[in-house]
């Protein structure tokens, strides 16, 4: 019963989460190449026809479409709609591991959540993490921080938990980057995954921070392993980082301090 009182509001929450998705899908494509991502409207990367409404309905447009251009008839990448069903999936999950929260939660883990897919899929597409991202979301996480305290240990106090989130962010990863590359003869980590770092701290602070630094490199280190043990990637091979320090931010903002009780539990209970 209660799920049929909520479905009006979950309904919402996942149109809105598919429509910050179109808008991602926008940013991926654009912001690497250099463009605008106001102007011009969205249009078809093939014939640069202006979309009409009915095609710039996330997830649904591309199936009334059937996954072409209405115009040129070119295929439209499935990725498009896949990246809206995702936001608006990620959106209702914060909804419900966190309410009942605070708005200022709410939206900032969705907006923490939408930096975080941009940066990822543009990671895997060009081994780039874009600094005009990366500095956006730090500023836009010290602003949330600043937000949280107007309720919690004070602004200062607050604010200061995201700036030393985000240098231990930067330093941290530098350091990894520099000790990698000694190690392995080669370039170990790209400069933009400690910026990605210092926007994780910012968010996150900079406890959380090392939980989150922990499961990325776990993921990374397991997930790289296996891909090179069935042949998918060379050792040599570049692999982006940035989706895992990304799902890491993700599973720590919403469960890290469950993580941490239960790790503290396991090694070292109260006796």
């Amino acid at each position: 019963m209660d799920i049929l009182v909520d479905l009006p509001a979950y309904l919402i929450i996942f149109a809105l989460g598919a429509s910050i998705g179109s808008f991602l899908n926008v940013i991926v494509y654009r912001v690497p190449a250099g463009l605008s991502v106001w102007y011009p409207p969205s249009r078809c990367p093939h014939c640069h026809t202006r979309l009409g409404l009915s095609e710039n309905v996330p997830v649904l447009g591309w199936l009334w479409l059937r996954g072409k251009c209405r115009h040129c008839h070119a295929p439209i990448s499935m990725r498009y709609p896949l990246v809206e069903g995702l936001m608006g999936l990620l959106f209702l999950l914060v909804y419900v591991t966190i309410m009942p929260g605070t708005i200022v939660q709410l939206f900032g883990l969705w907006a923490l959540l939408a930096w975080l897919v941009a940066l990822s899929l543009i990671d895997i597409d060009t081994l780039i993490l874009p600094n005009p991202l990366t500095q956006s979301g730090l500023v836009v996480g010290l602003c949330f921080q600043g937000l949280l305290g107007l309720k919690t240990a004070g602004v200062i106090d607050q604010l200061m938990v995201g700036v030393l989130g985000a240098v231990l962010g930067l330093w941290l990863f530098e350091a990894i980057a520099f000790l990698g590359s000694m190690a392995f003869g080669q370039t170990a980590m790209g400069a933009g995954d400690a910026k990605l770092a210092a926007l994780m701290g910012a968010w996150l602070g900079w406890k959380m921070l090392l939980v989150a630094s922990f499961i990325a490199c776990g993921l990374g280190a397991f997930i790289g392993a296996g891909a090179m043990a069935v042949g998918i990637l060379d050792r040599r091979q570049p692999m982006p980082f940035g989706p895992f320090l990304a799902i890491a931010a993700g599973i720590t903002a919403l469960w890290g301090e469950i993580i941490v009780s239960m790790y503290m539990e396991l090694f070292f209970p109260v006796i």
